[in-house]
């Protein structure tokens, strides 16, 4: 939200009110409290009718400072996100009038006096500073020329008190040359935000728009650092865009909270965030396999589904996972949470008959209920729905007709939401897709007093909370999966997400990447999207290319609108296609479980931006159109029906994982590709486990390991450790040391494994647990 008219002027109707200095600064026992008047005090005069900010600085965590901005503090206690913190870090003092706060390597300093001035610093150097005119309380008339961000809704308090002016307060910090800026959620824009305009509103605007399903108020740079603005409700980014020298996040009301985490690199930038926000659960071998669905709107009933399972075996495509969209209920009854008897008469003996075909089973929710579901009036009755400031229940005939929506800040509500959940699972379904959670009111009130605009966001992470919360408990932590649309901070905790609705085409795909991209440096570990776009029938060739990419992501869904997305509905190579990437992904399940596990335990994304794997690279700040699978395997999907591909290899020797061919880095590319391939290359000095199954992602992965050495700097003495755990959960340790004499790798003895030295093109069986191979 833009204040000011240019450098000079503020945009009629606005009043700011800025920090002007840091007149007295109080040290306690593990914070600092800055009294910051909105002039500069002169003489006693000028501390009389004069609003003054209260500052407040603490640590939840190590390297991580919070930063709170009072006017008035009387207000009631609002919505804040779940953090995670510990008691006693950050130590203060108060040196020559300056204020000092420092929690491991990072230091907060407020100088003393005039100008305001509140910098950031670790390791000698500054990394970001909150100077003249950032910290500001903005009072906005009705009549302003500002926009809240908001579609289709005035401004918050408008919808209370027309006639007043709307609050305001904002920070800004700086950003030096060259500064790049990343995060702000899952956003299908350019990755780099610099000179963008981000609001935080979740919205169900598709992939092609500057609107987002998962929206973040947080973002890192690549200068070591990332900040979290503490407000679940509209958080307004201007980045560079109305300061190009700063970062302006602004909220309305009378306070602001925010944390600056320093790193100094991407990766442990995003294991600090996620130690404050919560790290993602770890979710089965069995979801990594291939979801088919039946899409959206088609027809289908049990023999419909049946034919396409049976299809898939009789083309020996391996499928791990089935899902019913929305019309395994009755239309016009969801979310009634009752099979449509008129194709689906037995739910109990099909769900039944299709786990004897070895399969895991998905069905479509949401959290709104129909007017015609039985459902309504008994959770009308109850009081389980959200309601209208008149106490009538809030509907509208957007999605369904006479749709209410679930009030989960009462528990018991969502005591009998998950109730629902439980007879599903019961009947044998093992996981949900939640879908929507945007499409969330303002002029309502909630059981627990929420905010409208703070629950407005957050309603998802409710949402989702309670679904996940009783796959947990039913069936076991380690095995519930979500597939998610919706999120905010700390949504990543609740895995699997989708990239949303796109549409059949190659710049759709591209797009479908920069989400994803986007929302691994927002946090969020595990991300999947619908292979070959979900409005319109994608072109075989657009399929082929997408299915390639799909199998290549954390988590791979067959899934549409009004067409099928059986692969032999395209052509006979699409089902070529999709056999050859599903066992390829299948086969390197060893290597992708644990970096679904390394997801689980520091917040690192197992599907990587380029920025989080080569920070020091500065040929990779732009980059949006390939990744990093795991640590180690480097993926550029093609975007194109000739088949042409350009991408950038980082420094090192890099090698073709299909033909083997060895590659220097530090260059751009340009190749040329069938549907059969893609570039995909494995990283300089990699160990890579690979499975001796490719026909389904769980099984017993120590059985025939296969340890494939990468080549390493001839010169190189390393010792690496390579764990695998099974979906069991049991871990076993490999140890692979190199030197240039050779190679010897030692693992467990009871089962038999094996090293493949890739430059020498050798294959090695372990005797005894030991493997050895001699230059």
């Amino acid at each position: 939200m833009k204040f000011t008219d240019g450098f000079w002027q503020t945009r009629p109707g606005v009043t700011p009110l800025y920090a002007a200095e840091a007149f007295d600064i109080v040290a306690g026992e593990h914070t600092l409290t800055v009294t910051a008047p909105t002039k500069a005090i002169e003489s006693r005069g000028d501390t009389l009718n004069r609003a003054v900010l209260t500052v407040t600085l603490t640590s939840p965590l190590p390297n991580i400072v919070g930063v709170t901005i009072e006017h008035f503090r009387g207000g009631r206690d609002e919505r804040g996100f779940e953090l995670f913190s510990e008691e006693g870090h950050g130590v203060v003092e108060v040196v020559d009038e300056a204020g000092i706060l420092r929690s491991g390597d990072l230091t907060a300093t407020v100088t003393g006096g005039a100008p305001w001035n509140l910098t950031f610093s670790a390791d000698g150097r500054t990394l970001t500073s909150s100077g003249h005119k950032s910290v500001g309380y903005i009072e906005v008339a009705p009549h302003a020329e500002v926009t809240s961000g908001i579609v289709g809704n005035a401004r918050v308090a408008d919808t209370q008190h027309p006639s007043r002016p709307t609050t305001y307060v904002h920070e800004q910090l700086s950003i030096g040359v060259g500064e790049l800026v990343y995060g702000l959620g899952e956003r299908f824009g350019p990755l780099v935000k610099n000179g963008q305009v981000v609001d935080i509103w979740n919205a169900d605007g598709g992939t092609s728009s500057e609107q987002a399903y998962k929206n973040v108020p947080f973002y890192l740079t690549n200068r070591g650092y990332g900040v979290l603005v503490d407000n679940p409700g509209h958080v307004s980014y201007e980045i560079g865009s109305e300061s190009v020298e700063r970062v302006q996040f602004s909220v309305s009301g009378e306070s602001l909270r925010y944390y600056v985490i320093y790193g100094p690199t991407p990766k442990e930038i995003l294991e600090r965030y996620t130690a404050l926000t919560g790290r993602p659960a770890s979710v089965p071998a069995w979801s990594f396999g291939l979801w088919l669905s039946t899409s959206f709107t088609t027809a289908y009933d049990e023999a419909t589904v049946s034919s396409f399972i049976d299809g898939m075996a009789e083309r020996d495509l391996p499928l791990s996972v089935f899902h019913f969209d929305c019309f395994w209920m009755r239309e016009f009854n969801w979310c009634d949470f009752e099979w449509d008897p008129r194709t689906f008469p037995d739910p109990e003996g099909m769900l039944a008959r299709l786990h004897e075909k070895d399969l895991h089973l998905c069905v479509w929710i949401n959290p709104y209920i129909g007017q015609r579901s039985p459902l309504f009036a008994e959770a009308a009755a109850a009081g389980y729905l959200v309601k209208r400031p008149d106490g009538s229940v809030w509907q509208w005939d957007l999605w369904q007709a006479g749709m209410a929506l679930v009030d989960f800040t009462n528990p018991d509500a969502t005591l009998w939401y998950q109730d629902k959940l439980r007879h599903l699972l019961s009947q044998g379904v093992d996981a949900f897709k939640t879908d929507f959670g945007e499409r969330i009111p303002l002029q309502v009130d909630y059981f627990d007093g929420s905010s409208p605009e703070r629950m407005h966001n957050y309603y998802t992470q409710l949402y989702n909370q309670a679904v996940f919360d009783v796959l947990q408990r039913v069936r076991g932590e380690g095995d519930a999966v979500l597939f998610a649309r919706s999120a905010t901070a700390g949504g990543q905790q609740m895995p699997v997400h989708w990239g949303g609705d796109n549409t059949s085409s190659y710049e759709s795909m591209a797009e479908t990447l920069r989400g994803g991209l986007s929302l691994a440096l927002s946090g969020f570990g595990f991300w999947s999207h619908d292979i070959g776009g979900f409005e319109g029938t994608p072109d075989p060739g657009v399929f082929k290319r997408w299915t390639a990419f799909g199998l290549l992501s954390s988590h791979s869904r067959l899934h549409g609108s009004s067409s099928y997305r059986v692969p032999w509905a395209f052509d006979d190579e699409a089902v070529d296609v999709t056999r050859t990437f599903t066992r390829l992904k299948l086969s390197l399940m060893p290597y992708l479980f644990a970096a679904g596990r390394e997801a689980s335990a520091s917040g690192a994304p197992v599907m990587r931006p380029m920025q989080l794997e080569f920070p020091d690279d500065p040929a990779v700040g732009y980059l949006d159109r390939q990744y990093l699978l795991g640590a180690d395997l480097l993926v550029a999907p093609v975007f194109s029906a000739p088949g042409d591909v350009e991408f950038y290899l980082p420094a090192g020797t890099w090698t073709n994982y299909f033909t083997g061919d060895r590659v220097a880095g530090g260059v751009w590319r340009r190749e040329n590709h069938g549907y059969q391939s893609i570039p995909l290359y494995v990283r300089e000095g990699a160990v890579l486990p690979i499975g001796a199954r490719d026909d389904r992602p769980d099984y017993d992965y120590r059985d025939g390991l296969t340890l494939a050495v990468y080549p390493a700097a001839a010169d190189a003495d390393t010792v690496q450790l390579v764990t695998v755990t099974t979906p069991d959960g049991e871990a076993f340790d490999y140890t692979v040391a190199r030197s240039p004499r050779g190679v010897v790798a030692t693992g467990p003895a009871d089962r038999e494994w094996c090293i493949r030295i890739v430059d020498a093109g050798e294959t090695i069986i372990a005797v005894d647990g030991k493997a050895e191979w001699v230059r």
